[in-house]
């Protein structure tokens, strides 16, 4: 009889991989331009694993994930314009479109710090309000995702009507520097990187730990039997709200250092379209399990970029294709492929019992 792998042995096991390969074969196989696309996959794969936790874990289906993206990206795009301003002085593009006056509510984001507060903050924040309104109210299923999807439309037309103080359509873009390092350097874009390798794993560690905690199991509960969970004295919005928030915050962490890594952010990447196919990667790769988001959202990042560049009028049927066949033949992600077909081998298994998908069960 062949011995057990305890399920915690095997998810720290590819942890640890998951680190010699971003730390190490990545740098040293990469150019430096394919480890900047790299570094910007991994930044999307941030806003998964938010999406992964409340959606495989909470139920929550977010379509408006780039809300939360948005926000984190353009508050870090806000104080990199400052910073290549000068002290006192105005981005180019309020010179160009506007009078040239710096809004009230651009000035507090020429402090690093309160930069960086803001990005961890104000999302979450948000979303904590906006979550518990919401599930409060019991608008849970299609009716949340509606609202979530049409909460992105809606951030993305405001951005491109406010064109003197967000650069409009174009975005806000021309940075030179991130904190006081030349972005033109190559070794501090493979540092860049490296915060971004970091950062990933550090959420997919949170992630799992939360997984296995009380809040985890309660967040199961409420997906499962919310009723139930009311009637034990507990405030399933609340519990709801608290996974809510803590996917916008990963998004908006995502977005910030996705705004230095490629240079840009504008309404393109916050919208509908953006938001749906974050959604898409954690779907191919197993919303209910711990990396399958991550590596679904790399590898549909990497396939949009290598099929546009070989089939750049029909990749997106390639595209398309592959997320039809997976939901019609493996509704739960190509990660289920590793799931038991019986429940009594769960312990062998990459995830604890408590994280089979509903129908699994």
């Amino acid at each position: 009889m062949s011995p057990t792998i305890s399920p915690a042995l095997r998810t720290w096991g590819g942890f640890a991989l998951a680190a010699v390969a971003l730390f190490v074969l990545a740098p040293a196989t990469l150019s430096d331009f394919r480890l900047n696309l790299l570094a910007k996959f991994l930044c999307l794969a941030m806003v998964a694993v938010g999406i992964g936790f409340a959606w495989g874990r909470g139920g929550m289906l977010v379509l408006g994930q780039g809300v939360f993206f948005g926000l984190g990206g353009y508050l870090m795009a806000m104080h990199m314009k400052l910073a290549d301003a000068g002290p006192d002085g105005v981005p180019d593009f309020m010179l160009l479109y506007g009078d040239g006056v710096l809004p009230g509510w651009w000035e507090p984001m020429r402090s690093p710090v309160v930069t960086l507060l803001a990005i961890l903050v104000l999302p979450a924040g948000l979303a904590l309000v906006l979550g518990y309104a919401v599930f409060a109210r019991r608008v849970r299923g299609a009716y949340f995702a509606i609202l979530s999807q049409a909460l992105a439309a809606a951030f993305a037309l405001l951005l491109i009507g406010q064109q003197t103080v967000t650069g409009g359509t174009n975005g806000l873009n021309g940075f030179r520097s991130f904190f006081g390092y030349d972005l033109a350097d190559p070794l501090n874009k493979q540092t860049l990187y490296y915060i971004c390798a970091g950062v990933l794993l550090a959420m997919v560690a949170a992630v799992r730990l939360l997984m296995n905690s009380r809040y985890g199991e309660l967040l199961v509960a409420v997906r499962d039997q919310e009723n139930r969970v009311r009637f034990l004295g507990y405030d399933p919005a609340l519990v709801k709200a608290g996974a809510y928030a803590l996917a916008a915050g990963f998004a908006a962490v995502g977005g910030a250092l996705f705004t230095p890594v490629v240079g840009i952010i504008s309404p393109a990447d916050v919208g509908v379209v953006p938001s749906i196919s974050l959604l898409i990667g954690v779907a191919i790769g197993g919303r209910a399990t711990l990396l399958g988001p991550v590596l679904g959202s790399i590898a549909v990042s990497w396939a949009e970029t290598s099929l546009s560049e070989r089939f750049p009028s029909i990749w997106t049927y390639f595209l398309g294709a592959l997320f039809i066949v997976v939901v019609a033949f493996l509704p739960n992600g190509l990660a289920s492929l590793s799931l038991p077909k019986r429940r009594k081998e769960q312990t062998g298994s990459l995830i604890p019992a408590t994280e089979v998908p509903v129908g699994e069960r």
